[in-house]
Order: structure tokens, then C-alpha cells, then sequence
């Protein structure tokens, strides 16, 4: 038996230090995933409490039938995309969050002194790819997240989304499309 599948038994009969081990095996790549999905640290902060709090008191259901990682991100990515419903219902849209590099989770290097001219532009840049990834559809964005930025297959997205390979490669194509749309200016 391998130490992932000990930690889980081991917290589905109550040890909550078997539970606390499980959550920093995969807090980070989920926090990350959660920020590229919703845009937003706070946003992603109120949602990853929100799953963990999902796979602590759903983890006795756990059956082993897929991965323990496959399991959690489906929480995660369901849990996601409830919220983002649950917030276009209330019409809220937050404020773009500057403080991302102060808590470390997106890093980009400050050139600024070097060429003000190109940074302005990355910037620039970087702001309407970030517009343009969150223009798409909860599906589109979660498929494109899951791909492109945490190098997910497709096959591996299929199954946390718990729908076929071939509606997760629609879902890749029309966000791609869109995107492209929306960046053909910066395509030279």
C-alpha cells in the first residue's frame, strides 16, 4: 500500500494529521489552478477552504475508483465553477487584484528600469490575455487553465470534469478560437 492511499484511510477513520498531510501534498498546485480559474487570490483563498472543507467531510465516500488527486480536483474545478455561477448570479465583479505578487502566487519579472517601453507592453499585454482567458465560458476557461498552464491531457481533464475526451477538445478549440480573436492585434 503506498503512502497516499495509508494518509487517506487513515483520515477516512478520523486522523485529522493523516487529513493535514494530504492537504500540503496538493495545496499549492490547487491554489494555483483556483487563481487562474477565478483571477482573483481572494476569490481563490474563499473556494480553496471551500473544497477542502468538501473533501474533508465527503472523504469517507472515497472509494478508490479513481486517483485521490483526480477526486480532489473534481471537487475543486465543480466547486470552482459553482462559485463563479453563484457570483455572475449576484452581478459581483471584483476589482483586478494587484497584490498577486506580493503573495507570491504570480511572479512576473519587473524590467521596468531596463526598457519602460517594453514593460509597459508586456503589461499591456499580459492584462488583455488575462481579460481575454476570463471572456470565455466557465467550461472553456477551466479546460484552457487545466491545459495550458498546469499541463493537464486532455484524457486527465476529461475525467475531473466527468465529461468525454471529445467535448473536452471542443471546449480546447473554441477557447483557442476566442482567444485568438481577441489577441489578433498582438499576432504579427
Amino acid at each position: 500500500m503506498d503512502k497516499e492511499t495509508l494518509l487517506i484511510k487513515k483520515a477516512q477513520r478520523g486522523n485529522l494529521q493523516a487529513f493535514e498531510e494530504l492537504v500540503r501534498n496538493y495545496d499549492e498546485k490547487l491554489m494555483r489552478i483556483l487563481y487562474n480559474m477565478l483571477n482573483n487570490i481572494d476569490d481563490a483563498r474563499d473556494v480553496y477552504q471551500e473544497v477542502f472543507l468538501k473533501v474533508f467531510r465527503s472523504l469517507k465516500t472515497y472509494q478508490f475508483k479513481s486517483s485521490f488527486y483526480t477526486w480532489l480536483f473534481r471537487i475543486a474545478v465543480n466547486t470552482c465553477l459553482n462559485y463563479r455561477k453563484k457570483r455572475k448570479r449576484h452581478r459581483y465583479e471584483p476589482l483586478p487584484d494587484d497584490s498577486i505578487a506580493e503573495q507570491g502566487w504570480f511572479v512576473v519579472a519587473d524590467q521596468a528600469d531596463k526598457n519602460p517601453e517594453q514593460h509597459f507592453l508586456n503589461t499591456e499585454l499580459h492584462e488583455t490575455i488575462n481579460r481575454s482567458i476570463q471572456s470565455l465560458s466557465d467550461q472553456q476557461r477551466t479546460v484552457f487553465v487545466l491545459r495550458h498552464y498546469h499541463g493537464y491531457k486532455l484524457s486527465e481533464i476529461a475525467e475531473i470534469m466527468n465529461c468525454t475526451e471529445g467535448t473536452i477538445k471542443n471546449y480546447m478549440f473554441r477557447s483557442v478560437q476566442k482567444l485568438r480573436k481577441c489577441l489578433q492585434e498582438y499576432v504579427q
